[in-house]
């Protein structure tokens, strides 16, 4: 353990340089990498490493001294952490701001990708701007699952993973795979409104990849939990009145976009074509069948 420590904060001090010459930015992105793959579990001092990353992206917000790997990098350790505690989500929603940050990321990191080219043959920068797209997906799940702040930005970068969603759809299967399982996390987070990941367009986007006749079991999973947990949360009643209307609007809404969809017909042939061995994904589409009649 006490080696680990010592690593650690070697290579921390590394990333904490400033030296704007490539050399040196080359040797913080490596120690930045390094860092982003120590596993969530390993024991670290909470308090140093927290005001130490946060330094890294607060300078790099200032300064844009870092290279987009490196910031993802920065970031992607930061938030395997998030669950540890109300200070480091406090330090993450609103003094770093991650859902203001991971939205701009996206946006720019999609200027710099074909979608329309094969992923097999993309090659060089386009190839690494890919692979942080991905990175950042991944970390944003890790947010949408567990946030607490609901604001304009969370809203903005609901919207930041619908637009990468809808580019790489049609060549980027890992991607737009990740991408539904960040929004399976974002419905079962009740700080994240439902009407707004209708108006953000997350149903209708996976109304229509649920209705493709080719998708991995992990896929129609995620697609299925999704759904029946927007049943769940549908039908759980509040003294609010005015929220009451609410919930009963998004209800009606939520059941007229599934029956004009075919919902029922999608997963009655999930159930039908689903082999002896996912017993367990079986059980989801009687669940979610069974939900959605009675609702």
């Amino acid at each position: 353990m006490r080696v680990f420590n010592i690593s650690f904060h070697c290579l921390l001090k590394i990333a904490l340089k400033k030296e704007e010459n490539e050399e040196v930015q080359k040797e913080v992105e490596m120690s930045l990498l390094a860092l982003s793959h120590i596993q969530f579990y390993s024991s670290i001092d909470k308090e140093p490493y927290l005001n130490e990353i946060k330094k890294i992206i607060e300078y790099h917000q200032e300064h844009y001294n870092l290279t987009r790997l490196a910031y993802q990098s920065a970031w992607k350790f930061l938030m395997d952490r998030y669950y540890e505690g109300n200070n480091s989500k406090w330090v993450i929603e609103n003094e770093l701001c991650f859902a203001r940050e991971a939205a701009k990321e996206l946006e720019d990191l999609s200027k710099c990708v074909d979608w329309k080219r094969k992923e097999e043959k993309m090659e060089g920068k386009e190839m690494k701007e890919v692979h942080i797209v991905n990175r950042w997906i991944n970390v944003i799940n890790n947010y949408l699952e567990c946030c607490t702040l609901w604001n304009e930005e969370l809203v903005g970068l609901i919207g930041g993973v619908v637009n990468v969603f809808r580019q790489a759809k049609d060549n980027y299967k890992n991607i737009t795979k990740w991408c539904i399982f960040s929004f399976r996390g974002a419905v079962q987070n009740k700080n994240i409104e439902i009407d707004s990941l209708q108006k953000e367009g997350v149903v209708d986007l996976i109304s229509e990849k649920m209705k493709q006749s080719t998708l991995q079991v992990e896929v129609i999973w995620d697609c299925l939990e999704f759904f029946l947990t927007i049943l769940k949360r549908l039908k759980e009643k509040t003294d609010d009145k005015a929220e009451e209307v609410k919930r009963k609007a998004n209800k009606k809404k939520m059941l007229e976009k599934l029956e004009e969809d075919g919902y029922e017909d999608v997963i009655t042939s999930f159930h039908e074509t689903i082999d002896c061995f996912h017993q367990q994904l079986k059980e989801l589409t009687k669940n979610t069948f069974d939900y959605f009649v009675n609702a």
